[in-house]
């Protein structure tokens, strides 16, 4: 692990506006990706453990873009939480959340976002005494009506929507008091990472990144 990589941070959701989700089928492709996001303004990486090659992608992407905090998605069970640290993980995202994989990312020594979908599962990771949350699948699950109307009871809880967010949409969950960030793959376009145009990817990640500064106002 590189040393002079950053420290992780104490919040990730106030690490960046948008986390680009990240799904690698080459990690010959991991550092290039890496330095156009970086780049474009969006530091916090979250590459996806769905490819065989994810944990050498996090080592490679952590050892060789120091600018880079990279973290681990798509988390489920401990012994992913355990290599996804040791490759390097700065965080930890999971779609769900048990108590298991719960005392694993607790234990990690990375923030983490456990997903939720319902009010249920927000009131027990608040007993639990965690705040911050991923909202999963966010379009599907009710979109940005559904947060808001989280916001009344439970204004503690705070959230990254993804699934179903892209740059027409970002603006108006980045607008709510409770999101924090948001997540998705809109700035990695199939077409551009298959032809490698890093270029292209790095205009798009600069064009998320400013949607942190241009945030409607509520």
């Amino acid at each position: 692990m590189a040393s002079s990589s950053p420290a992780s941070p104490a919040s990730l959701l106030d690490l960046a506006p948008v986390v680009p989700v990240v799904v690698l089928q080459d990690v010959s492709d991991a550092v290039p990706l890496a330095r156009a996001l970086v780049a474009g303004g969006l530091a916090a990486i979250e590459v996806t453990l769905r490819t065989p090659v994810a944990l050498d992608a996090i080592q490679a992407i952590t050892e060789e873009v120091p600018d880079a905090v990279v973290g681990a998605g798509t988390v489920i069970t401990p012994e992913q939480v355990h290599d996804s640290v040791a490759a390097g993980a700065r965080f930890l995202v999971s779609p769900g959340w048990t108590d298991v994989l719960l005392e694993a990312m607790r234990g990690s020594g990375v923030p983490f976002l456990p997903g939720v979908s319902t009010a249920s599962e927000v009131v027990a990771l608040l007993e639990r005494g965690v705040r911050e949350m991923k909202f999963f699948p966010a379009e599907a699950a009710g979109g940005t009506a559904y947060l808001k109307s989280l916001s009344g009871p439970l204004p503690q809880a705070r959230f990254c929507p993804t699934g179903g967010i892209g740059a027409g949409n970002a603006p108006e969950y980045l607008s709510l008091p409770n999101v924090g960030c948001v997540g998705g793959t809109w700035m990695l376009p199939a077409d551009a990472v298959a032809s490698r145009d890093w270029g292209r990817v790095e205009s798009l990640a600069r064009e998320a990144s400013r949607l942190g500064r241009l945030r409607p106002q509520v």
